[in-house]
């Protein structure tokens, strides 16, 4: 969809058309369902989540200017309100389980799920359980970029941070998440 086609959506949702929010919802489900399930770990406050992002965008979409692509502007809505939703909830959103001033980390027996790990040797598995542990603000920063592909400055846009900010988030969660995995699996788990 290019600019005038996503302009032209807009008016007709400005005016009320309920079906061309239902297109716009279609459009960007999956951008939203990205980021909030990546910050909001508890299954069962996603979908409340998704709709509260969807509802301000709503309610906002009339001041919209066209100034950044529309898929930043969706992004930074469900980023701002995943934000908010932790912050609510007391997540700590960086550096939590982060290694003590010897490099060594601290983990918590209940974290480990010992018995889970133990049944998922893939290393697929392993990596994906790791990133969902992962601080929110690198979870997101990490899975943008890899996943989504996006680049730095739309990262940026989104998580409201300058680019050398975002590079920064990105080179401590990809230590992070390779410091955790050496920490609790055998190197040669790893490389299978």
């Amino acid at each position: 969809m290019n600019a005038d086609d996503e302009k032209q959506l807009v008016d007709r949702i400005v005016k009320g058309e309920l079906k061309a929010f239902n297109r716009f919802m279609d459009r960007y489900e999956r951008l939203v369902a990205h980021v909030v399930f990546r910050l909001v770990q508890n299954e069962f406050d996603r979908e409340d989540v998704c709709q509260e992002v969807f509802i301000k965008i709503y309610q906002n979409l009339g001041s919209f200017l066209f100034q950044s692509r529309m898929s930043t502007w969706v992004g930074k809505i469900a980023y701002n309100t995943c934000i908010n939703y932790l912050e609510k909830k007391k997540v700590p959103l960086y550096d939590d389980h982060l290694p003590d001033e010897g490099g060594v980390y601290h983990i918590p027996a209940d974290e480990l799920g010992a018995d889970e790990l133990v049944e998922k040797s893939e290393l697929a598995l392993k990596i994906q359980a790791e990133i969902q542990d992962l601080p929110p603000r690198y979870r997101t920063v990490l899975t943008l970029y890899h996943l989504d592909q996006m680049s730095y400055d739309e990262i940026g846009d989104i998580l409201g941070m300058p680019q050398g900010t975002v590079k920064n988030y990105l080179f401590r969660a990809r230590k992070y998440l390779k410091d955790r995995l050496l920490c609790k699996y055998a190197q040669e788990e790893l490389y299978q």
